[in-house]
């Protein structure tokens, strides 16, 4: 036995509705329905009558001739957007009977997007490895995992021998420069000697220099050369420490990784283009961004950078898109569902998902024009999201659109294909 889902119910009962209100009218010989013999397109129907304008009427369905949906279904194929066929129910209690309910379509703001999947990463741009400038002992950690930085506070400090040793130079440079200048300024030496002190003095101090050490500190340890000299690391520029492998006491080479600064106001989320979608993405478009961990939040950024080429493998084209987070809610590595949004309508025409029917693969939507009729209209779609379903041509706005049980009108007007013709076939 054939198992009957759930969700084809509404449908089934749609028809049964339908069906009974059909046997009414068959039963009803003088409901209006004036039958003859005669064949068109494989369909018999009733006779036909011509109005006060002379055009042909079905005399079944009370409806012009050509205009009719129930007769001539197959005409549907070949509607333009705007253009429709007319739909007389069996009786004019169907829409009750089978429960059909009808809306006017409201104007809305939508937009096109073309959706992908995204990994968010820190903002390359605002991220800083800061290393050991020279190789020592760590003298002191400043700062813990998390700790909040402004630019060139100090984060450690270093003791180191070639440190001390450069100190000692640059010190030793510095008194000899000035016993030069004394003698020089007594006649006792020449100026080559002098000369030659100040460039041995420029030299020990721009070493000092390239290692970190200011021109108050280079003054400051000339006056007091027998302090212990540490040096000070520090962070390039305001953030937070994301990454901390510094440990009080331990050796450092130079080169090593001490701390990971990050500024977290700047996220990126690297996206997924499908490579198919890549003629209407653009550097500068609006990218929505979701989170699972975040229900019901939206991030906006713009999309900042498109790969100039296309993965071998997943088809896939890698892109970059930059957002605020200013809350600190994002995070490294996080997971997202990306839009980018490539049309913005501030006012569409939208009507629910639940409206749409295809007919020959071909959109349709019913108007609703009287007791028990509606027109079978075509239409041209638009953008689909949460907001409902863009129309953007074949409807007005104001016209009565049937949202529910809309298959129910369509199984009418396809009811011939079925092998139900007329009242009296």
């Amino acid at each position: 036995m054939k198992k009957i889902h759930f969700s084809t119910l509404p449908a089934l009962v749609s028809l049964l509705a339908l069906g009974l209100a059909a046997g009414c009218a068959k039963n009803d010989e003088h409901a209006g329905h004036d039958h003859a013999a005669g064949e068109h397109d494989g369909h018999d129907h009733g006779s036909h009558t011509t109005n006060k304008e002379g055009v042909e009427m079905c005399g079944e369905h009370g409806v012009p001739e050509a205009e009719c949906a129930v007769c001539k279904p197959q005409l549907a194929a070949g509607l333009k957007p705007g253009e429709s066929l007319q739909v007389r129910l069996p009786s004019k209690n169907s829409v009750a009977i089978v429960g059909i309910e009808t809306t006017a379509p409201v104007a809305g703001p939508i937009s096109e997007a073309i959706e992908c999947m995204a990994e968010l990463s820190f903002d390359q741009n605002r991220l800083a490895q800061i290393t050991a400038p020279v190789g020592g002992t760590l003298h002191s950690v400043e700062v813990d995992l998390g700790e909040r930085v402004e630019e060139g506070r100090c984060v450690a400090r270093i003791w180191s021998a070639s440190i001390a040793e450069a100190v000692a130079k640059a010190v030793l440079a510095h008194q000899s420069l000035e016993r030069e200048q004394k003698l020089r300024a007594e006649r006792v030496t020449s100026q080559a000697e002098l000369d030659e002190a100040e460039a041995t003095h420029r030299a020990a101090c721009q070493q000092l220099r390239t290692l970190g050490f200011t021109e108050d500190q280079i003054e400051e340890l000339g006056r007091r050369p027998q302090e212990q000299v540490l040096m000070e690391v520090r962070a390039p520029f305001a953030g937070e420490i994301a990454e901390r492998n510094a440990v009080r006491g331990a050796l450092v080479e130079p080169g090593r990784q001490l701390f990971t600064v990050v500024d977290r106001s700047t996220m990126w989320a690297m996206l997924q283009v499908p490579e198919a979608s890549l003629a209407q993405v653009r550097t500068g478009q609006v990218v929505e961004l979701r989170v699972d961990s975040l229900p019901g939040k939206v991030f906006l950024g713009k999309l900042t950078w498109i790969a100039p080429s296309v993965d071998e493998h997943t088809r896939l084209v890698r892109a970059r898109a930059e957002f605020p987070n200013t809350e600190g809610l994002l995070r490294d590595r996080m997971f997202a569902a990306a839009r980018i949004v490539t049309r913005q309508e501030g006012a569409a025409l939208l009507v629910p998902p639940s409206a749409i029917q295809r007919i020959e693969g071909k959109p349709f939507v019913f108007v609703k024009t009287g007791e028990d009729l509606f027109d079978a209209r075509a239409v041209q779609l638009g953008a689909r999201d949460a907001s409902g379903q863009e129309i953007r041509a074949g409807l007005k706005a104001g016209e009565q659109v049937a949202v529910t049980h809309g298959f129910a009108v369509k199984s009418a007007m396809l009811m011939s294909r079925l092998g139900a013709g007329c009242a009296d076939d």
